[in-house]
């Protein structure tokens, strides 16, 4: 097949995330597929942005073809950011004939976060005569309403329901990384025979051979800790207010007297305070370490006992949850404790720990000490569950296999 898919925040290992539309392009190349990727040349998710100067620029990575189109800068979530959607999906319509006429695609796919991106892939799926594919990521605009407040009549959400509305009558096939959403798609007129969920995965030879030593600094505070006997606890990812990181400082304060070490390593809007708060109040058996390369991950997971995730407790999280830190987790062989009320939960289906309400100190403490009170061995075989768990649902290959069935 010839596959054009949008995707507004598309990466590659090179520039960051959004990791997944690369992952999922490298393995249709390598099942003979030819895709073309057109993505903005600016992203706030990204680490490196692609050199484009005023017009667009196209380069070929690992047999995928990106085009970037030149967009503005914007910071947070205002008027500039509007206005850097609104110039990549102009872009995009003007150059849809064009497009289409060269890469004569047979599958479009509309896979920006933000669902606007469908009126235009729809433009290009007329032109070329291909299927129309919708992928979720998000249920905008139901996300921006239970999780940012935003007015169900803000002229921004109610563009957004629009758009979701249109996606869901108009696309030939419709691919979900949320599970459990079909009564709120039906109910926004989808037809569920359209429907297929294909969720969030990892590249299985990042995980293969050796992977990346750590840092002095960090390896030696992880040595120290094991050499002193106590049970590591461990997070890795973003520190933002949906992690529920103060949540584990202030299991953390009920365990100051527990042989526990915890050890956080990422960075966010929220990580200074994090860290400020940590050290007021006398948190000494709590450690903040900065971002590491995407490589030293599954060395450091290794090292961790045990491996946090928690969420805020809010509805949105009925239709379920597709989170990339933890099916790291899970490769890595950990046992997860996860605090968590959702549609989903990895972690149970798996039997690879232990869940426990979210927002709940008492309880995340009480669940990391019954994990610590576990033999290695014991932990260790958790670990192995969860592992053989994320390969058989969560890996790239499977994932791209499944959705290009979807597509046929």
């Amino acid at each position: 097949m010839k596959i054009l898919l949008v995707n507004h925040y598309a990466g590659s290992p090179a520039h960051g995330m959004e990791f997944r539309p690369y992952y999922l392009a490298r393995e249709w190349v390598r099942a003979g597929h030819e895709v073309t990727i057109v993505a903005a040349s600016y992203s706030h998710v990204r680490a490196q942005q692609p050199e484009v100067a005023g017009e667009p620029r196209e380069e070929i990575i690992d047999g995928i073809r990106y085009r970037w189109l030149p967009v503005p800068h914007y910071a947070g979530n205002g008027v500039g950011r509007l206005r850097n959607i609104l110039s990549f999906l102009r872009q995009l319509r003007a150059d849809a004939w064009r497009l289409t006429r060269e890469l004569r695609p047979d599958a479009v796919i509309a896979s920006s976060t933000y669902p606007m991106d469908i009126w235009v892939a729809r433009k290009l799926a007329k032109l070329a005569k291909a299927k129309l594919v919708y992928e979720v990521h998000d249920l905008w605009p139901l996300s921006l309403i239970e999780l940012s407040g935003m007015s169900p009549r803000h002229p921004f959400a109610l563009l957004c329901g629009k758009a979701e509305a249109d996606a869901y009558r108009d696309a030939d096939v419709v691919v979900s990384m949320l599970p459990c959403v079909h009564e709120h798609m039906a109910a926004r007129g989808l037809d569920l025979r359209k429907l297929h969920i294909v969720p969030n995965g990892f590249a299985p030879e990042e995980w293969q051979g050796e992977s990346a030593p750590l840092g002095a600094t960090l390896a030696a505070h992880l040595d120290a800790e094991r050499a002193a006997g106590r049970v590591i606890v461990g997070y890795a990812g973003s520190m933002g207010l949906p992690n529920a990181l103060d949540v584990l400082l202030d299991a953390a304060a009920r365990l100051k007297d527990a042989p526990l070490s915890f050890v956080l390593v990422g960075s966010g809007h929220e990580a200074m305070r994090l860290v400020e708060r940590a050290q007021a109040e006398g948190l000494t058996h709590v450690r903040f370490f900065a971002p590491i390369p995407k490589a030293q991950i599954p060395t450091l997971l290794s090292r961790f006992d045990i491996a946090y995730i928690g969420w805020q407790r809010t509805p949105i999280y009925r239709f379920g949850i597709a989170p990339n830190k933890l099916i790291d987790y899970l490769m890595a062989g950990r046992a997860v404790l996860h605090s968590v009320e959702a549609g989903n939960d990895p972690v149970a289906e798996a039997g690879a720990g232990l869940t426990v309400p979210p927002q709940d100190a008492q309880a995340v403490a009480q669940g990391l000490l019954q994990l610590a009170a576990l033999s290695p061995v014991e932990r260790e075989a958790m670990g192995r569950r969860g592992r053989d768990f994320a390969l058989a649902h969560h890996a790239y290959p499977v994932l791209a296999a499944r959705f290009i069935e979807a597509l046929s």
